[in-house]
């Protein structure tokens, strides 16, 4: 996925329509980098004493979100003291979050609403923080990524030990397709893995938009079967300037990939079977191959 120096990401125009809740996902990560000047704009800033408080109060929000809990249902439920249940009580009321009814806490309109948006904050923090290693690599300006789709993915990364993990994670996943569409900056596998352009060629009806000079390596290097592959019409292949990172779309997987610079080794690997990542993939999909060119056959060495 090559640096944002080499990505011009700023080119990629978004046509694609999208669902109104992909469209919403997608706005609000657009909107992030502005939130602080709209805050201030609004004179709305919280202090942020009382924002880490709300965070570590998001257990006893969580437990009043799934039903109303009385004293000792709290104690049971959260495993503390009835000492610490009468501070979370209290504190939930002075706060507006809750309220006493029939001897049971219920959370307020109010308190739900702020509830969500914590478990809402939990989990894409903790989404990016395993993403880490592939957030690292890959386009931070492009406009069109957000972490919420990909709360449930599997994060495969590469270590000293395993360093081809996250590549042998993607060609599983190859393997387990009939079809597989994607784009990278680089190869999707090194050259040297045979088994793979073997599945490419010749058994997972593929449709890849690479780099020119990307297309002309792996030419150099199965000049025959990659003309026959697309002649059968078992690959097709398309090419593009630049690109924003490397984004494959399996039968029922979409995955994005991080890779070393230097090396070229993939780093990173996410993939997820989440309806609203596969949306957000097949539409940056085709945006990025609507600005590309077919390749009809081989090309010249």
């Amino acid at each position: 996925m090559g640096s944002p120096d080499d990505d011009r990401s700023s080119d990629l125009v978004f046509k694609p329509p999208a669902s109104p809740i992909l469209e919403a996902v997608l706005q609000n990560a657009r909107n992030q980098k502005y939130l602080g000047k709209r805050l201030d704009a609004a004179g709305d800033r919280i202090d942020p004493d009382r924002l880490g408080d709300i965070v570590r109060h998001g257990p006893v929000l969580e437990a009043l979100r799934e039903e109303p809990l009385d004293r000792r249902e709290i104690e049971e439920r959260l495993d503390v003291s009835r000492a610490t249940s009468h501070r979370l009580t209290k504190w939930l009321g002075e706060q507006g979050f809750a309220e006493k009814v029939d001897g049971r806490f219920q959370l307020t309109g109010r308190g739900e609403a702020i509830t969500d948006e914590v478990l809402r904050f939990e989990a894409n923090v903790s989404t990016a923080h395993r993403m880490g290693p592939l957030l690292d690599v890959i386009c931070p300006h492009h406009a069109e990524f957000a972490i919420e789709p990909m709360v449930d993915a599997t994060v495969t990364v590469a270590e000293p030990a395993v360093p081809y993990r996250p590549v042998e994670r993607f060609i599983s996943l190859v393997e387990e397709a009939e079809t597989f569409r994607g784009f990278n900056t680089t190869h999707m596998a090194p050259l040297s893995i045979g088994e793979f352009y073997q599945q490419i060629f010749d058994a997972t009806e593929s449709e890849i938009i690479y780099t020119p000079h990307i297309v002309e390596k792996l030419f150099g290097t199965y000049p025959t079967r990659a003309s026959e592959a697309i002649d059968h019409g078992q690959l097709t292949l398309w090419t593009r300037e630049t690109l924003p990172y490397g984004l494959a779309i399996f039968d029922g997987r979409v995955g994005i990939g991080g890779y070393d610079d230097e090396t070229g080794l993939m780093q990173a690997f996410v993939d997820t079977d989440s309806p609203l990542a596969r949306e957000w993939a097949k539409r940056v999909y085709a945006s990025v191959k609507a600005d590309s060119t077919p390749l009809d056959g081989g090309v010249e060495q």
